[in-house]
C-alpha cells in the first residue's frame, strides 16, 4: 500500500529531482551506523591505541575517503536515527525522545525515508540491526521502504531478564525480529545478555550475505548497518572476549574494527568496491556515568569519551552532538579529504539521493541539505553552516559555525535543565569543554545566530509536528 501511495505522490511531483550528475554509476550504498559512538574512540580522532587497540580499518576508511570532525547528529537515539532516516528533525515526526511507557511510536507511514528513496530510485535495501523508530506492525523497518530487515528495538532491554522482579511483572521479553516487505515481521529468536554478545558478529555476516547476493544483480543495494555496539550492556563477542588484554571496551572497539574491515573486504571480493558509498557514524555521543556515580549494573558500564570535547549523550554539549564520521566513494569522493565544517546527519538523505539519482521530498518540512559538491570536493565549504541544537522538543540553542549560542544546557544525562535569561556563547575553537561565557565581547554572534533559530520556530506555522504516538494512517492538516 505504501509504495502504491509513493508512486502516486511521485506523479503528483511531491517529489523534487535533485542533481542526477553523479546517478549514471548508480553507487551502491553501505551505511554502517554505530550506537553511542563517542567523538574520540576511532583512530582517525587520536583514539584507537589509546582507547586500547588500534583501529586500522576504520582509520583505512577514513583516509580513503572524506573525514568531518564537526559532523553532528541529536542528542537521543530515537530522535537521532529518526532525523537521518527522514532528513528531518526528529521533532517534526514526533520522535523527539526515547520511547518510554509503551505503546505506539515511531514514524507514521506518511513518513518519507532514505530507504523509500532508494526504493524509488531502483535499489534493493536491507536493514541490520538497531532501529528504534518503531516496533509494532507497520512500524517496522519493512513498512518503511526496506525489502528486508533482522533487528532488534534497542539493547539496554538485554538486562531485563536477569533483573529482580522483571518475571512478575509479566512483560513482553525482549526480541529479534525478523522480516520481508509485504508480510508481517515473525520473532527471530530471544534479546538476552547471551545474544547480546553475539548480534553484531551476526548482523556482520548478514551483511555480506547480501552483498554477495545482490553484487551479480542489474540493480544497486543500500545497507543500513545499524550495529548494536557500543551500547550498554558492553559484552565482546566470544570471539574478542580477552582478546585485547586491556578489558571489554578495548575488546569492542577491536570488534567493531574488525567487522568494518571484513564487510570493506566482502566488496572488495565482490568485485564492487569501487561503486560503492561506505559511511561510518554514529547515532549519538558516548556514554559515561557522572563523576562519582555510583555503578549497579547486572554488567559493568564501560566510560566512552568525545575526545576534546565536553558531555555525553542526552546533553546540549559538543559531546553528544559531535560523532565519528568517514565517507569514502573511490574515484569520487577525494582519498585524504578532511573538513571541520558544519554537516548534521539529516543532510545524508539528500546527499545520497543526489549520488544514486534519487528524490526529497518537497511536501514538508525538510532540514537536510544536498553535501554532494561538498563531499565530492567539488566546492570547498559545507552548504550548512549551523544546526538548532535540541533536548527532546525543547530548543536549547543554535550553533553557528564554530560558536554555540545557548539559552539552556545540561551538563550530563542526569542533571536538571539549566536556564538563562541571558545566552551563553561559546567559541568552540577556544572552549572545546564550553566552559567560559564570552557573551562580552561576542554579541555579534548572538545576532548572528539566533534569526536561524527564529526561521525554525516559525517554520512550525505551515508545518506542525505530528504529535507523538500518532497511529496510522496520518496525514497533515490543511493549511
Amino acid at each position: 500500500m505504501k509504495y502504491l501511495l509513493l508512486a502516486t505522490l511521485a506523479a503528483a511531483s511531491v517529489f523534487t529531482a535533485t542533481s542526477a550528475a553523479y546517478a549514471e554509476s548508480k553507487p551502491n550504498v553501505v551505511f554502517i551506523f554505530l550506537d553511542n559512538f563517542g567523538w574520540g574512540e576511532p583512530g582517525f580522532n587520536g583514539g584507537g591505541i589509546i582507547r586500547g587497540t588500534p583501529t586500522p580499518e576504520m582509520d583505512a576508511l577514513a583516509a580513503e575517503g572524506l573525514r568531518l570532525t564537526n559532523f553532528n547528529v541529536e542528542s537521543q537515539c530515537t530522535p537521532s536515527r529518526a532525523a537521518t532516516m527522514t532528513g528531518r528533525y526528529g521533532v517534526r515526526s514526533g520522535n523527539h525522545t526515547v520511547p518510554l511507557g509503551g505503546g505506539v511510536y515511531g514514524l507514521t507511514q506518511w513518513e518519507i525515508t532514505m530507504a523509500e528513496m532508494f526504493k524509488q530510485a531502483g535499489y534493493s535495501t536491507s536493514m541490520l540491526g538497531k532501529w528504534h523508530l518503531g516496533w509494532s506492525e507497520g512500524r517496522y523497518p519493512t513498512n518503511q521502504g526496506f525489502d528486508e530487515f533482522y533487528g532488534v528495538e534497542t539493547t539496554d532491554v538485554t538486562v531485563w531478564r536477569s533483573l529482580n522482579g522483571f518475571a512478575d511483572a509479566k512483560m513482553e521479553a525482549p526480541v529479534v525480529m525478523q522480516g520481508v516487505a509485504e508480510e508481517a515481521a515473525t520473532v527471530a529468536r530471544d534479546y538476552d545478555l547471551e545474544y547480546r554478545g553475539l548480534i553484531d558478529g551476526d548482523l556482520t555476516e548478514k551483511a555480506i550475505d547480501y552483498i554477495n547476493r545482490k553484487s551479480g544483480e542489474d540493480s544497486p543495494f543500500f545497507i543500513y548497518l545499524a550495529y548494536t555496539q557500543t551500547h550498554y550492556p558492553n559484552i565482546a563477542h566470544p570471539e574478542f572476549s580477552g582478546a585485547t588484554g586491556n578489558g571489554v571496551w578495548a575488546d569492542i572497539l577491536l570488534q567493531v574494527d574488525t567487522y568494518v574491515g571484513r564487510v570493506n573486504q566482502a566488496l572488495v571480493d565482490a568485485g564492487i568496491a569501487d561503486n560503492t558509498v561506505v559511511i561510518f557514524t554514529a547515532d549519538n555521543g558516548p556514554e559515561a556515568a557522572p563523576v562519582g556515580n555510583a555503578n549497579v549494573s547486572p554488567t559493568p558500564m564501560v566510560q566512552g569519551t568525545a575526545g576534546p570535547w565536553r558531555g555525553t549523550l542526552f546533553t546540549s554539549l559538543e559531546g553528544s552532538m559531535r560523532v565519528p564520521f568517514a565517507i569514502k566513494w573511490p574515484g569520487k569522493i577525494p582519498a585524504g579529504s578532511a573538513s571541520n565544517d558544519v554537516v548534521h546527519s539529516m543532510d545524508l538523505f539528500p546527499t545520497l539521493a543526489a549520488f544514486a539519482g534519487g528524490t526529497v521530498p518537497t511536501d514538508r518540512a525538510f532540514d537536510g541539505i544536498n553535501q554532494s559538491e561538498f563531499f565530492l570536493g567539488n566546492q570547498p565549504s559545507s552548504n550548512r553552516d549551523g544546526i538548532i541544537v535540541y533536548m527532546g522538543d525543547q530548543i536549547f540553542g543554535v550553533k553557528w559555525q564554530d560558536w554555540k549560542v545557548m539559552f539552556k544546557e545540561n551538563a550530563t544525562i542526569f542533571d536538571e535543565t539549566q536556564s538563562f535569561d541571558t545566552p551563553k556563547i561559546y567559541n568552540l575553537l577556544n572552549d572545546p569543554h564550553e566552559r567560559e561565557n564570552v557573551l562580552f565581547p561576542y554579541t555579534w554572534v548572538a545576532e548572528k545566530a539566533i534569526p536561524q533559530m527564529f526561521e525554525h520556530a516559525a517554520s512550525f506555522e505551515k508545518y506542525p509536528p505530528i504529535p507523538p504516538g500518532t497511529p496510522d494512517p496520518y496525514m497533515p492538516p490543511e493549511n
